[in-house]
């Protein structure tokens, strides 16, 4: 979000003296939200009973209800304090964006007064012009449309009426994030329910639930403020790794230090205000590094709380003097950042359709979206991995404990072995017998504990764990719609063409119905077999056996990225109408130019940080030294050499160090004009992968080489352990 000015009076942000006894409270959650239950209050019956058939059905809201909730929302927003609404939406560059528009006005008389109607509700014209579009309109063409999501609820942040809506050119075409996610989930809820419907009459819809866990690293502000690489790019450019790292796995889930706590306890207390349901919070493996994690909530909910969450951990963090670092590799040698995101599907009678049940019916409901999730992931995986690409993403994938780039699912042995025990079943009709077998007892009890029907592997990048599927391969920093539409997409495509075989047996063989549902089961998990792994992500042998398989292995972003724009990505989306060819040729370019532009931010860093801090700083240590060997040669004369001669080495290699720091510097510019002047984006990208990128490694291990050398009361630089072990 955009900064502003925090009144004095009416805030929801607390003051700097939070109390760290002060922990959310339930009569607090939702405060500032206006939800189900202020409708209900400002809304006549009428007028509310038609905004929530509008939220569930999708159905166009007319101008005269848009006029009573726009009064409605003023007036409750007015009670918060808030002087301002502003239309909040999620523009490609992955942040949210808003402008701000005062409620007062002027009436025809020349008098102040307060207006909000329907249109400033629907409907607003922000700038378009500056935000990331992939080409699909030139710099002068400004225009662009915001339009209210009257699924996701206003809320009041600060002094401000934040209404949540998708963002649009002024020929249509999607600028955003959220304008994809809305076309998957609908999608998703069609497709989803019309095979729900063989199992249960009364399913009228299926949503997408999504629960996100948000990893993070919070460091010291001042120690921060030494560092233009923390500050310019998110993550540490060079810097020797501490000799106490994430070695004894002491940090992880261990007492939380106390100013964390003060910070978390507030942050909770912010969330709570906006109706984010944040439950878990918990130290990391990694030194520094925390989580949080919500209760799970329908998708299109969970992003928008997502990516407020991201806004409001930077505010609090600065008020309690730290910086909250979201690259997804900050630090090299030690853990990174993810943002797992654990996807279900739920239906309107409050069934979830990845949990096992009791009942043969219900079990093959289940392993009916289980295995079709999973051949949809089979089906797409270079798109689910394109989904996730990015420069910082690029740097955790495929170790400490990230999954690798592979994408792969993970179903535990249990499941493993019900997958295998019901491909041998025999196909046709099914005997009474194998009815029976259908009861599948995944889910057992050990006293007063429930044993999960699957293990967890930290290397499976895509895990099924019990009733949902977790995919832990998504970055820290990133926007949850992304993936979550793909995935939603891709399974919506998957169940449709489930549904299609199924009604053929059905009319066209003249099977039963749940005979049918199980021979297209049947063969839909021998087909899936080629995904599924259990053993070690990161192990060479199964690097060469998904390559048999047939997997991809696009391990950098300009590999990745290219499936958004293959005929079968562009037949999947247009089919389902969510978007077309135009729009994920403007996505592709969107994200390759912002690969490069952080490439190129990164490249540019490093250089000044090399030139200008590390060098000069080598120097003047070596002139220390030199002055240290000369005042040797006055005391011992001609025998000096013997006294002098460790001093000597380290002039030496301080010398050898910044030669080949100035060096790979040079090269690393030269390499990087190369690229700036190549036209196609795909080939500039690849070259900022190829040719720039490598230079990194090599500038850093010189300069942390010098960083073992020089005297650390002059380095420039917050060394590792002062970054990372906070008093």
């Amino acid at each position: 979000m955009n900064s502003f000015k925090k009144p004095k009076a009416h805030s929801n942000l607390s003051s700097n003296n939070y109390s760290m006894e002060k922990e959310p409270s339930a009569l607090q959650f939702g405060t500032n939200v206006f939800n189900e239950s202020e409708l209900r209050q400002y809304l006549n019956k009428e007028a509310f009973s038609k905004i929530t058939e509008a939220i569930i059905s999708g159905s166009k809201i007319d101008r005269i209800l848009a006029d009573q909730i726009a009064a409605a929302m003023k007036n409750w927003a007015l009670s918060k304090g808030a002087t301002h609404y502003t239309h909040w939406f999620q523009p490609l560059t992955g942040a949210t964006a808003e402008k701000h528009d005062a409620f007062f006005d002027r009436a025809d008389t020349g008098e102040p007064i307060l207006k909000f109607d329907g249109d400033q509700l629907v409907q607003q014209e922000p700038d378009a012009s500056s935000f990331p579009n992939g080409g699909i309109r030139n710099t002068f063409e400004a225009r662009g449309y915001t339009a209210w999501d009257p699924s996701s609820p206003a809320f009041v942040y600060g002094s401000t009426l934040c209404i949540p809506t998708i963002f649009v050119s002024y020929t249509g075409e999607a600028l955003d994030f959220k304008t994809p996610l809305l076309k998957s989930i609908h999608a998703l809820d069609k497709a989803a329910t019309s095979v729900c419907r063989y199992f249960d009459k009364n399913t009228t819809r299926v949503m997408a639930t999504l629960g996100w866990e948000q990893e993070y690293f919070l460091i010291d502000k001042d120690r921060a403020a030494s560092r233009p690489d923390l500050i310019l790019t998110g993550r540490t450019l060079m810097g020797h790794e501490s000799s106490k790292g994430q070695q004894l796995d002491d940090h992880y889930f261990g007492s939380i230090p106390t100013r964390v706590l003060g910070f978390m306890q507030e942050l909770e207390h912010e969330c709570w205000l906006l109706g984010i349901p944040v439950k878990t919070r918990h130290n990391e493996v990694a030194p520094s590094q925390f989580e949080l994690a919500p209760i799970y909530e329908e998708a299109n909910l969970a992003v928008d709380h997502n990516s407020l969450l991201m806004d409001i951990m930077n505010r609090v963090a600065d008020k309690h003097h730290f910086m909250v670092l979201l690259h997804e590799k900050p630090f090299a040698g030690i853990n990174g950042s993810g943002k797992h995101n654990n996807w279900s599907l739920a239906t309107n009678t409050g069934v979830n359709l990845l949990s096992p049940g009791k009942t043969p019916m219900s079990n093959l409901q289940f392993l009916t979206f289980f295995t079709s999730t999973i051949a949809a992931v089979l089906e797409h995986e270079e798109l689910l991995r394109a989904a996730i690409a990015s420069a910082g993403n690029d740097h955790r994938l495929g170790a400490n404990e990230a999954p690798p780039a592979i994408i792969s699912v993970f179903i535990g042995q249990q499941l493993s072995k019900v997958l295998d025990d019901l491909e041998n079943v025999s196909k046709g009709k099914l005997s009474p017998q194998e009815k029976t077998d259908l009861k599948l007892n995944v889910v057992g009890k050990i006293p007063e504990i429930l044993l999960d029907n699957t293990d967890r592997n930290r290397t499976s990048p895509f895990a099924f764990t019990g009733n949902k599927f977790e995919f832990r391969a998504v970055g820290s920093n990133a926007n949850c719609a992304k993936p979550m539409t793909v995935l939603n997409a891709m399974v919506a495509e998957r169940l449709n063409q489930f549904k299609i075989e199924t009604d053929a047996l059905i009319e066209k063989k003249g099977m039963k119905k749940d005979d049918a549902i199980f021979n297209v089961l049947r063969d839909q998990i021998k087909g899936i077999k080629s995904i599924l792994f259990e053993g070690d992500g990161y192990s060479g042998e199964w690097e060469k056996l998904s390559k048999k398989r047939g997997l991809s292995n696009n391990r950098t972003t300009p590999e990745a990225l290219p499936a958004f724009v293959s005929k079968k990505s562009i037949t999947l989306f247009e089919s389902l109408e969510i978007l077309n060819e135009r729009e994920l040729e403007a996505r592709y370019h969107v994200d390759l130019e912002e690969y490069v532009m952080k490439l190129q931010i990164e490249a540019r860093t490093l250089g000044d940080i090399s030139r200008n801090h590390i060098i000069p700083t080598g120097i003047r240590y070596q002139n220390t030294l030199i002055e240290n060997v000369k005042g040797l040669k006055e005391i011992y004369g001609k025998d000096y050499q013997k006294h002098a001669k460790e001093q000597m080495a380290i002039i030496e290699r301080i010398s050898q160090h910044i030669a080949a720091i100035n060096t790979g510097v040079n090269a690393m510019i030269k390499a990087r004009k190369k690229a700036n002047i190549l036209e196609d984006i795909h080939q500039k990208a690849t070259a900022y992968c190829k040719q720039v990128f490598p230079f990194f490694h090599e500038i850093r291990y010189q300069c942390d080489k010098l960083e073992l050398i020089v005297d650390a009361s002059i380095w420039p630089l917050a060394k590792y352990r002062q970054l990372l072990f906070m008093q």
